[in-house]
């Protein structure tokens, strides 16, 4: 049921009367008037997935609204409370996958904190989220995606199942997935701000990593940037890296120092936010330090309006790679430019 228009309560409680003991998969996005408990109809049946869309949901009671088959269920454009969401994920004894987008969540006390429990979860994906707080507590996560979200803490409470963290255009002061970290497999962030501290201490031990992308991050507390080394010698298991270019006064981000090699990596994404003639310089000595290296793909942001000086710079630096690229004919060479 999709963005149908608005229906009658009436109408829309006689379908589920007719189909919950059969269903399987709600997807619901239908206004009625008044408004329908879809958790008290369709509680205690064999739904697997539900994903509920522009609604709200209130006065949950796990003891009687339960779904005891439910694995996956998606909040969108959601009002609910604190309290309900999380007797809400009570009520669903065998979930794995959560799904929050810009959901209108109500808080009783001062500080705006949620705090989630589920011990079989293993996906969440949250985006469109503002809070003070946010508080995840499973021992079975496997993969977490944080996207547009503000955020002063976010806390990931469990055992080191964890394989895959991404996290994209996010604000958090404080950001804590240590415990989780053991068996990470991709780390995934862009458009991040961090201490530096920080984000070592979480991804360090990560010794099974197989692929990294650091793409416009910035570390609030770290002058010297992030060499080559520590990345060489914290993920050895390495396959896939990914680094944005970038230069901040006149010190390059992800520096060039130390001497081990990245064995294991055969994908080397590389791109710019501001391209200048230290770039070209800067892939080359990555190509040295990837000695079984399979396909370089390079990324660029191009100007509409383009003066001569740019123009030549671009130019300069495509002859370059040109005479680069003859010495790793073994490398296969792709171009991405926006």
């Amino acid at each position: 049921m999709d963005d149908a228009g608005e229906f009658t309560a009436s109408t829309v409680i006689a379908w589920f009367m007719y189909t919950r003991e059969t269903l399987r998969r709600l997807f619901y996005n239908v206004p009625t008037s008044p408004n329908v408990n879809i958790l008290a109809i369709c509680g205690r049946q064999k739904l697997e997935i539900l994903a509920v869309a522009h609604n709200s949901i209130t006065g949950v009671e796990p003891n009687f609204q339960r779904f005891p088959c439910l694995k996956s269920l998606s909040l969108s454009h959601v009002c609910i409370s604190a309290l309900d969401l999380s007797l809400l994920l009570t009520a669903c004894p065998k979930l794995e996958s959560l799904e929050l987008v810009d959901p209108e969540i109500a808080i009783s006390d001062a500080q705006v904190t949620v705090e989630l429990s589920s011990p079989t979860l293993k996906s969440i994906y949250v985006e469109a989220i503002s809070l003070d707080k946010f508080i995840l507590e499973t021992d079975s996560i496997e993969r977490l995606h944080l996207r547009d979200c503000a955020l002063e803490v976010f806390e990931l409470i469990g055992k080191g199942t964890l394989k895959y963290f991404k996290i994209d255009d996010v604000s958090v002061i404080h950001l804590d997935i240590a415990e989780t970290v053991d068996n990470l497999e991709v780390v995934d962030v862009s458009s991040f701000t961090i201490i530096w501290t920080r984000f070592y201490q979480m991804i360090s031990r990560s010794s099974k990593l197989r692929k990294l992308r650091l793409w416009d991050v910035t570390f609030d507390d770290y002058d010297e940037g992030i060499d080559l080394e520590t990345i060489a010698v914290c993920f050895p298991q390495l396959k896939h890296l990914s680094l944005c270019y970038e230069l901040r006064d006149g010190l390059m981000h992800y520096g060039l120092q130390g001497s081990s090699n990245l064995e294991n990596v055969t994908v080397l994404e590389l791109g710019w936010t501001v391209i200048n003639d230290f770039f070209s310089h800067w892939i080359e000595e990555l190509l040295k330090r990837c000695p079984n290296l399979k396909k370089l793909i390079i990324f660029g942001v191009i100007s509409e309006a383009k003066s001569h000086e740019e123009c030549q710079i671009l130019a300069k630096f495509t002859s370059s790679i040109v005479r680069l690229m003859r010495k790793y004919m073994h490398v296969e060479v792709q171009f991405e430019y926006e």
